[in-house]
């Protein structure tokens, strides 16, 4: 029996590294949009935030998405990611 190799995540959050499923990906495509990859395949930059409003406010508050992603999010932008990620 071959036990396969857990991808792991850090969250841009809290700072815990996670199993990548229990993740969000934030991603940027090659145009500069932002959004939600909760699937996990969409082309472009990613970074990882856990699945629960308090850490995306840690990360907004820190702009950690935004040096992970090297671009500018607006907070529009934020509060659909943070609607997104509580009915997702």
């Amino acid at each position: 029996m071959v036990t396969r190799k857990v991808p792991l995540r850090k969250c841009t959050g809290c700072g815990e590294m996670k199993e990548k499923r229990e993740l969000v990906r934030v991603v940027r495509s090659k145009e500069g949009e932002v959004s939600l990859d909760l699937v996990g395949k969409k082309p472009g930059r990613g970074a990882y935030i856990c699945k629960n409003a308090e850490c995306l406010k840690l990360a907004k508050k820190a702009k950690r998405i935004e040096r992970a992603l090297d671009c500018h999010i607006s907070p529009e932008l934020y509060d659909i990611m943070e609607k997104e990620i509580e009915n997702g």
